[in-house]
């Protein structure tokens, strides 16, 4: 049975609660720098990329990528794309409210300037104060905070399809 139009939306409106931040990911826009950091880096200026790899960490103000390698490729406007990957990359970043953090992970994320967009790829899994939302490929447009995902293939544990699991709210609180 194919499921309801709303059944479909709620996940989604839900992961979107999940990714919401004024700021969300690596931004151009903020007065705050982009600290890169690892165990060896290769910059190749006529190709306008940087190679970061060994224990990589990026920090942008509170958000923060771990990885064991990262490629940032500069165009004549600056930074245009990150890409990292590790087993798994990390991301973290605060929640709106400024009270929670959002964790996020996979195999492969990648941060795209002109698109506005952050992506999860292979084994994708955001986790906000117990609840989670888990997919092959998750895309997080950072404008228009819209949330997709895929489940992809079945193998292994993987099921193939999107999963969420969303705590109740404490009662009483």
């Amino acid at each position: 049975m194919i499921p309801s139009g709303n059944r479909l939306l709620f996940p989604l409106i839900m992961a979107a609660t999940f990714l919401a931040a004024p700021a969300a990911a690596f931004t151009l826009d903020s007065d705050e720098p982009i600290k890169v950091s690892a165990n060896s880096a290769r910059l190749d200026d006529s190709a306008g990329t940087a190679i970061y790899t060994g224990a990589v960490e990026l920090v942008q103000g509170n958000v923060k990528l771990d990885a064991e390698r990262v490629v940032l490729y500069r165009s004549p406007q600056g930074l245009s794309r990150i890409e990292a990957s590790g087993s798994p990359a990390v991301y973290s970043q605060p929640s709106q409210d400024q009270t929670a953090v959002i964790n996020a992970e996979a195999l492969n994320i990648t941060w795209s300037a002109k698109d506005s967009q952050l992506t999860f790829e292979r084994e994708a899994l955001i986790e906000q104060g117990g609840s989670t939302f888990r997919g092959d490929i998750i895309h997080y447009d950072t404008v228009n905070r819209v949330v997709t995902a895929e489940g992809g293939s079945s193998e292994g544990t993987n099921s193939g399809r999107v999963e969420m699991v969303i705590q109740p709210r404490s009662s009483g609180q």
